[in-house]
């Protein structure tokens, strides 16, 4: 659907693109230019909102040079690296407009679906989540990973969480603010966005490949991303270490009347120490499993008691500070 068909809107409406970056000054110059050209037909106040999220290379400097350059853009600079949840967190707590849209750097996600967006945001929609049809520059091996992460936590989770689907949407202004209201640490922002509810409608798209610059997701934080993902949203981990303790006992209570048995009626010299480590082993694993498991839930209710912040700001260029805990 095209911006053309949308009802008349109010151009007193605000539009805020949300930027988290970290070490992206290779891609900032490409950005902005093919933004403006994406965003000149849409009708409302926009507004650039850069979130730093402790960048080491040239990327300060250009954030600076550009928001110099343009009075729309404003830059939040976190005080050192804390992850792309928080630094997303940090742009929705800042973010003062009528609609947020959520924007990498890369340009893997063409700007020119904002249009799209913006058309279904004035058609009522809340939050509009873009659908990667394809995910060209990636990997055979990423794109399987990814595929099946989705499909799996898809069928794990009570949330619904769609199929391939990042952090590119745009939420209405009630839809920020009732995510604002959750702090939790440990953040998995693609099930918080299904989390808060509301209207939700798909954009389907192409993924491009990245403009410049290189992927700051290697296969580890990849994994460590989806362990968040999984553990956030679903205790089925939990209820499988369960049924397999279970099922695991159920086996060793009927090899154990096997043996018995066995015994009463033909007698057993003393044999049997192979079967007995195997059997000894198998329950020593299946219970370190389960433990790590447990262990991975404690962890992070752990680190939910510190309370700590879930970001910290030092600097900013144009940014109205808020008053809450973060």
């Amino acid at each position: 659907m095209s911006t053309e068909s949308a009802p008349s809107r109010d151009a007193t409406r605000r539009l805020c693109i949300l930027v988290p970056v970290f070490n992206e000054a290779p891609v900032l110059r490409l950005l902005m230019p093919r933004l403006d050209a994406a965003l000149a037909t849409i009708d409302a106040a926009v507004s650039v909102l850069f979130i730093d999220d402790g960048s080491t290379d040239a990327t300060p400097h250009e954030l600076a040079a550009i928001a110099n350059n343009d009075a729309r853009v404003s830059v939040l600079r976190l005080t050192r690296n804390f992850g792309k949840e928080a630094a997303m967190t940090a742009g929705l707590d800042h973010a003062d407009a009528d609609a947020v849209v959520i924007l990498d750097a890369d340009l893997q996600d063409p700007p020119e679906v904002i249009r799209e967006f913006w058309a279904r945001f004035e058609q009522g929609a809340d939050v509009v989540y873009g659908v990667r049809i394809s995910r060209a520059g990636e990997s055979w091996l990423k794109r399987f990973t990814a595929a099946t992460f989705y499909r799996l936590i898809d069928r794990l989770s009570d949330t619904p969480i769609p199929r391939d689907t990042g952090d590119f949407r745009l939420l209405s202004r009630r839809a920020v603010d009732a995510l604002k209201q959750v702090r939790e640490r440990h953040r998995f922002m693609k099930g918080l966005f299904g989390w808060v509810g509301f209207t939700q409608v798909p954009v389907h798209y192409h993924r491009e490949p990245r403009a410049a610059g290189t992927s700051k997701f290697n296969f580890w934080k990849l994994w460590n991303f989806a362990l968040e993902g999984i553990t956030s949203f679903s205790t089925v981990p939990l209820r499988i270490a369960t049924w397999i303790g279970l099922l695991t006992a159920l086996v060793a209570f009927l090899y154990g009347t096997v043996v018995i048995a066995k015994t009463l009626m033909h007698g057993e010299p003393v044999r049997g120490y192979p079967s007995l480590m195997s059997v000894v082993l198998f329950l020593g694993g299946v219970q370190l499993v389960a433990l790590g498991i447990i262990g991975e839930y404690l962890g992070r209710m752990y680190e939910e008691t510190k309370r700590r912040p879930l970001y910290l700001i030092g600097d900013s260029i144009r940014v109205t500070p808020v008053s809450r805990s973060n």
